[in-house]
């Protein structure tokens, strides 16, 4: 499998305009929010850190998840 780093996973999710410009303007305010969010986390150790990676995650699956329930409208 393989696999990038947190800033290329940003910049690539950042680049899906297409996405963001058929949604609301509220969901690139959210998701501007979690991946500023993830990258300043990823600067730190985990126990350093008071943004947990794993729950960032999480929270852009909910994201991916309501954007497919918006978009399927």
């Amino acid at each position: 499998m393989d696999r990038i780093n947190i800033s290329r996973f940003c910049q690539i999710w950042r680049g899906q305009t297409a996405l963001l410009i058929a949604l609301p303007p509220q969901f690139a305010e959210v998701m501007e929010s979690l991946l500023s969010r993830l990258e300043s986390g990823s600067l730190f150790t985990e126990e350093s850190c008071s943004f947990s990676q794993k729950d960032l995650i999480a929270q852009l699956g909910m994201w991916l998840d309501k954007a497919n329930t918006r978009l399927a409208k």
